[in-house]
């Protein structure tokens, strides 16, 4: 078993690399600014692909705007309290990637996810109060102590922490929903596939990232489930996760050409259904650290070819609707 590495060791690594002087990019990291840009997009184009063509009454561009400001400083601070109480399993997993006590204090840490969380709230309350709808204030609530009893406690129980992080991630879209009841029928119906969507994507993705990170896991009594189940059973339970996202896929794609959403149809099938059935040929071929954290990558591409086909769904709507 790995023992944890001596953290002057891994500070004395990170001086010593130029970048380490900038102030901004440990703070960028800590966040994970990609993973937030990817939170941003997706309901962005959620917004403007399937919202913004209904004419929405609440969630206008300046509404949409503070909720997904609000969406991204909630996932900020969730992942800067991750971290927080994270760091003895990261200095085995991934010592090169530790922060917190190194280039930044974890009292910074702790007061930056308090202020995010609270400005977080404030912006979701101003859109609440405009649709005077103050009861949908408490989703973002509900996130954030979703995010906090997370960190602490529900990702070291069997299964737990990874429904939560993919409710988590489907709520992205899913909120869209909430805070614009006046949608059409069939646009929710959309919103519904695509956070379905999210939800079997991120959970599959947060198994084989524990398959990745077993051994530090382990270490700090983690009850995850390559270590409760194995391996083994881990990656037949993916593989069969992956059927139930490619099943209801293929039942969308004929619902769509019927619709007469032909091109999204033959994208979803051509590319994302193809991209589902070759994600387990590929998962199943190595048991290695590196192996996995190649699959999990993979999973996240296929996420943002997901993600894509709003455009075309966005552009057969609008051709659609010009016959």
């Amino acid at each position: 078993m790995k023992t944890v590495p001596d953290q002057n060791k891994i500070a004395i690594q990170y001086v010593s690399n130029p970048n380490s002087r900038s102030q901004t990019m440990p703070w960028l990291q800590l966040i994970r600014w990609k993973n937030l840009l990817i939170i941003f997009l997706t309901q962005f184009l959620a917004w403007w692909c399937v919202v913004l063509p209904c004419s929405p009454t609440v969630l206008t561009p300046v509404n949409f705007l503070c909720l997904a400001i609000s969406t991204i400083l909630i996932a900020a601070a969730g992942y800067i309290i991750n971290d927080y109480f994270d760091i003895k399993i990261d200095s085995i997993n991934k010592p090169q990637k530790v922060i917190l006590e190194i280039t930044i204090p974890r009292k910074q840490a702790i007061i930056s996810h308090t202020a995010l969380n609270i400005i977080a709230i404030a912006l979701a309350a101003y859109v609440t109060a405009q649709a005077r709808h103050f009861e949908w204030l408490l989703l973002q609530v509900a996130c954030s102590l979703l995010l906090w009893f997370y960190s602490t406690d529900f990702k070291r129980q069997y299964m737990t922490g990874n429904l939560v992080v993919a409710l988590l991630t489907a709520l992205t879209i899913l909120s869209l929903i909430i805070y614009e009841p006046s949608m059409p029928q069939f646009s929710r119906m959309i919103l519904l596939v695509y956070a379905y969507f999210a939800f079997m994507l991120t959970w599959i993705r947060e198994i084989v990232k524990d398959m990745e990170d077993l051994i530090g896991d382990e270490a700090e009594g983690c009850i995850t489930m390559p270590i409760k189940k194995g391996l083994d059973y881990a990656t037949r339970f993916s593989i069969l996760l992956s059927a139930l996202v490619t099943l209801p896929l293929g039942v969308a794609s004929v619902i769509l050409f019927n619709q007469n959403y032909k091109w999204l149809s033959i994208y979803v099938i051509a590319v994302l259904i193809v991209s589902l059935v070759l994600w387990p040929v590929f998962l199943v071929r190595k048991t290695t650290t590196q192996h996995y954290r190649s699959a999990s990558k993979g999973l996240k591409v296929i996420m943002l070819l997901g993600i894509g086909s709003l455009l075309i769904y966005h552009l057969q709507l609008f051709t659609n609707s010009a016959k």
